[in-house]
């Protein structure tokens, strides 16, 4: 692990080298700092790992060489500290180095769609849209809602909204699927405990991608209709 830590290490020196040097090509600098961005956990965590098992070092050395008691009291110390710490690093750095969704980064579309139960399961998908931008707020997200069909008691058909932020799909994907909730609902006069359900899709965000074609590339026939009128005349 070492060595693949190392690498990361002397790719991110090399990055912060880069954008130092990087000038007027903006598009260049944000690839670069992009590429930064992603590896700075990792970097942190190796600095920290190392400097930890450094430490760990000193502290079994103290102990084997060290004859005062209150000095080996102290190591020992050192070494019940530092064993549980690195382990946690380990698992922590283990984490870090399996590959991303590439896709994680990205805004979400969802779309919260009403169930099974009817006016209830359209107030459960009500809730669960309350529920997401409350959390999207503690992200530091914006949520926009793109479009909604709701039913006149507080709750909706179905709404769909975009929200945006660094993070927003990593966070949110999970939650696609069938959402289902058993409660008394507030239009049940008797009581009775209902079961509603509602659907949530979550899609990453496009990002739009200008194409450009070389006048060359393109092939253009002309053809013109002959004949009778109709629709044959606006063939052109």
């Amino acid at each position: 692990m070492l060595d693949k830590l190392t690498g990361i290490e002397e790719r991110y020196e090399e990055i912060n080298r880069l954008l130092a040097e990087v000038g007027d090509d903006y598009q260049r600098a944000a690839e670069l700092n992009k590429e930064r961005i992603d590896l700075e956990p990792l970097y942190d965590k190796a600095g920290e790992y190392r400097q930890s098992l450094k430490r760990l070092e000193d502290a079994r050395s103290m102990l084997e060489s060290e004859e005062d008691a209150e000095m080996r009291t102290l190591a020992e110390a050192e070494v019940a500290e530092l064993e549980p710490r690195i382990a946690r690093l380990e698992k922590e750095i283990k984490a870090l180095l399996v590959p991303r969704d590439p896709r994680d980064d990205k805004n979400v579309i969802m779309e919260v769609r009403a169930g099974t139960g009817g006016d209830e399961a359209a107030i459960f998908a009500a809730d669960l849209y309350r529920m997401y931008t409350r959390y999207a707020e503690r992200q530091g997200w914006k949520v926009e809602v793109m479009s909604q069909s709701d039913i006149g008691i507080g709750g909706f058909k179905e709404i769909i909204f975009l929200v945006k932020g660094k993070g927003a799909y990593s966070k949110l994907k999970y939650e696609s699927g069938v959402h289902r909730v058993q409660r008394v609902p507030v239009t049940e006069a008797q009581g009775r405990i209902h079961t509603s359900t509602a659907t949530v899709a979550v899609l990453a965000e496009v990002e739009e991608v200008d194409i450009q074609i070389p006048e060359a590339d393109l092939k253009i026939d002309v053809f013109r209709s002959s004949g009778a009128g109709g629709q044959n005349v606006q063939k052109t």
